[in-house]
């Protein structure tokens, strides 16, 4: 890569609203433009543009002009479009530039996807973004993946990016990820159930003390707090990476019964959601507030 690096994002949700502004203040960035299918909605085009133009980004006109302006493309999308993006993105990246995929996605689908953009004689990068994005910025840990990531991980490091080569063999960083977020996503699960189950019975008064017995390093109303808030905002988005993780269980050939559960939990927080359930709550409510919308829903 040259000395200076013009950035596309595809993709200007949450992360790529993040990142865009995050990179743009790095030295040796030319500028950072992104592409997101929100671009050319009637209902979301102004809006989302409007943001685009105020942080200095420049909103392109589709995959293929975003491609033709950028050195590294990176992909932050849902976990379901990331083999569709990889092969739009294929069709347009300039030979020479790297492709960084963000996406949660199984090892499988990452070496499917990788195939198409070295084809294109571009350099296919995995990451295993590995926490939550808010909290951390451009500085949240993350595990890169491929025959470039070494490469591309020292240039990150310049812009005071966590990013880590762990393994020159594709795969391996998405294996990383995804059977965490089988734990970190199966826990937001577990909480959602039980807490929401406590709450109908109204018993949670008993059951917090003894899990803050069993576990004392964890808060686990402020915990319990966190997940449903989390899960509420983001449910749709987490069903999707869980469908990924059960891929990346059935792919060790085993069935991926429980992280098949987490994604069917997950999904239907997302439905509720959709639903209205949780339009009253604001981001910081108690957990309590979360599970007691949950408990209206099923009486509505």
């Amino acid at each position: 890569m040259s000395q200076t690096v013009r950035i596309g994002l595809i993709g200007y949700g949450e992360v790529g609203k993040i990142f865009s502004a995050g990179l743009l203040k790095q030295p040796g960035v030319a500028g950072v433009s992104a592409w997101d299918l929100k671009f050319a909605r009637t209902d979301t085009a102004a809006a989302e543009r409007q943001h685009a133009a105020l942080a200095g980004v420049q909103a392109q006109d589709s995959a293929a002009a975003l491609c033709a302006a950028s050195d590294l493309v990176i992909a932050a999308v849902t976990a379901s479009s990331t083999l569709a993006v990889a092969g739009e993105a294929a069709r347009h990246l300039r030979p020479g530039s790297l492709y960084l995929d963000l996406n949660s996605a199984s090892p499988g689908t990452k070496r499917q996807c990788a195939q198409l953009i070295d084809g294109a004689g571009a350099h296919y990068v995995e990451s295993g973004v590995m926490t939550s994005v808010p909290p951390y910025g451009i500085r949240v840990p993350m595990l890169l993946g491929g025959a470039h990531a070494a490469e591309l991980a020292a240039r990150l490091g310049g812009w005071g990016m966590d990013a880590r080569a762990v393994s020159a063999e594709l795969g391996v960083a998405s294996a990383i990820k995804m059977c965490r977020s089988v734990m970190i996503k199966g826990l937001e699960a577990l909480v959602i159930e039980s807490y929401t189950a406590a709450r109908a019975y109204g018993v949670e008064e008993h059951v917090l003390p003894t899990l803050q017995e069993t576990f004392p390093g964890i808060d686990w109303s402020a915990q319990g707090a966190y997940f449903f808030s989390r899960v509420a905002q983001h449910g749709q988005r987490r069903a999707e990476e869980m469908r990924e993780s059960a891929r990346t269980v059935q792919e060790t050939g085993f069935e991926p019964l429980m992280t098949a559960a987490i994604a069917a939990k997950q999904q239907w927080v997302a439905d509720q959601a959709r639903a209205g359930a949780f339009k009253p709550i604001v981001k910081g409510e108690r957990w309590q507030d979360f599970a007691d919308a949950l408990l209206r829903q099923r009486q509505a």
